[in-house]
């Protein structure tokens, strides 16, 4: 007699995978489903219970399915990444320094040194300083720099 293949195996893998990318692809950009992942969550205990059935077929109806060593395999594959999405999502996402420490629109920043495009120091009260003497009388109290902050790598 020929063996089937044991699709359920592979099903629930792919959903294990599904809900590990489509959080980062999808679901990060509400609130509702980043602060706390149940989406994903939902779609990990789908592809669990698809992979256990998969595995129950394949080691006690061997005759009928094959899948014991790739089930196990996929398996182990989709418990690692469902440990490492709970550690990213459960504890290095809570390592990340809280908002309400950062300045708030308009609130005035700390006076601080960087280099500029030619390497030489400069702080933000010498920035501050030259675009009020530039100015004339009337226009004094009015100083601004504006401070733009770019996320990534240079």
């Amino acid at each position: 007699m020929k063996r089937h293949r044991n699709i359920l195996l592979w099903a629930g893998f792919g959903v294990t995978l599904l809900a590990f990318l489509s959080y980062f692809v999808f679901f990060a950009r509400f609130p509702v489903t980043r602060d706390f992942p149940w989406a994903n969550l939902i779609l990990f205990i789908a592809g669990g219970w698809l992979l256990g059935i998969g595995l129950r077929r394949a080691f006690s109806e061997s005759e009928r399915y094959r899948g014991k060593v790739s089930g196990t395999v996929l398996s182990a594959l989709s418990l690692l990444v469902f440990g490492f999405f709970l550690f990213y999502n459960f504890y290095l996402a809570k390592q990340l320094p809280s908002p309400s420490d950062a300045p708030h629109v308009g609130q005035k920043a700390p006076d601080f040194t960087l280099s500029d495009t030619n390497g030489k120091p400069v702080t933000l009260s010498e920035l501050l300083a030259a675009s009020s003497a530039g100015q004339n009388s009337a226009e004094k109290g009015n100083k601004a720099v504006l401070l733009d902050f770019y996320r990534g790598y240079w």
